[in-house]
């Protein structure tokens, strides 16, 4: 059986930025598909977190996650 290597590209209709991968949904909306780290930002957003601290969550988040 031949596999299917193709990689679906979306645009996050928050942030704008292409992604790839499973998409958040919006708790704004809860219907709209955004990017994952939107979707982080929504979830740190609704804590009362900071738009700066936001941003170190995120950036520890890409940090662990590199190979």
């Amino acid at each position: 059986m031949k596999e299917n290597n193709i990689t679906e590209i979306k645009i996050c209709p928050r942030c704008r930025k292409v992604y790839h991968g499973h998409p958040a949904t919006s708790r704004l909306d809860n219907k709209t598909l955004i990017c994952s780290d939107c979707g982080t930002r929504e979830a740190l957003e609704s804590l009362g977190i900071s738009p700066e601290e936001q941003e170190q969550i995120l950036g520890a988040i890409h940090r662990s996650m590199r190979p």
